[in-house]
């Protein structure tokens, strides 16, 4: 891959704000080589279990799981690749990255996949291992203040994939993610942050942590056990 997904939907005013650390994590994985990074999650999950039974769903997919620890230990891999269905309904598949970020929880290893496509619309993640699940993103980054060079991404649109068609979430009752990358400079280590937040409910969902990263050839080795 020679360009990545981000580079094609963000402009690039936008994206020569980010922090130099994390122009790698955002640019290109070449072919061969793969980006791994390891860290801890300070905290992973929701406390309100009555949400767990949907979780439990989720999580067969590999998107989100029921549980609320702190103090995860996790990997991430960062592969380059094509998605969608290419030319059996006419459309050309999408430059994308997917990638896996396997939860070390004291019940066990759970890992949580998604790809993320420059889609015709923009930036789209597909969630799960089937990316039935997707969400349109905004991208912001911010050139002063305490914000300034990290990379937030806020959901614009859900959508889910049923009976062949993308059924689009009405914007009332869709639940809005919001993802925040930046680079800490005094503890060399990247942080990144997800909360899941939906109307009425409020916070669902949530992982905030902290992970060092490096783009290097890849021997086939996974990090999900």
């Amino acid at each position: 891959m020679t360009v990545s997904p981000w580079q094609l939907t963000i402009p690039p005013d936008v994206l020569a704000r980010l922090h130099p650390r994390l122009r790698t994590y955002f640019g290109p994985v070449p072919a061969g080589d793969v980006g791994r990074g390891e860290g801890v999650f300070a905290v992973v999950g929701t406390p309100r279990r009555w949400l767990w039974p949907v979780l439990a769903c989720l999580a067969h997919e590999g998107v989100l799981f029921p549980v609320w620890e702190r103090d995860v230990p996790f990997t991430v891999e960062n592969r380059p690749a094509r998605v969608g269905r290419g030319a059996a309904d006419g459309r050309q598949a999408q430059i994308a990255v997917v990638a896996r970020r396997t939860f070390r929880f004291r019940s066990g290893s759970r890992t949580m996949v998604d790809a993320i496509a420059a889609g015709p619309d923009g930036l789209v993640d597909h969630l799960g291992r089937r990316g039935r699940l997707s969400a349109l993103l905004r991208a912001e980054v911010d050139a002063t203040g305490p914000g300034a060079g990290a990379l937030r991404l806020v959901s614009t649109r859900v959508s889910l994939r049923a009976f062949g068609r993308d059924l689009v979430v009405p914007a009332r009752v869709a639940p809005r993610v919001t993802l925040v990358e930046r680079f800490d400079d005094d503890a060399d280590v990247q942080r990144v942050s997800l909360v899941l937040h939906a109307p009425v409910l409020g916070t669902l969902y949530r992982y905030e942590g902290t992970f060092r990263y490096a783009v290097e050839p890849d021997t086939g080795r996974r990090g999900d056990g």
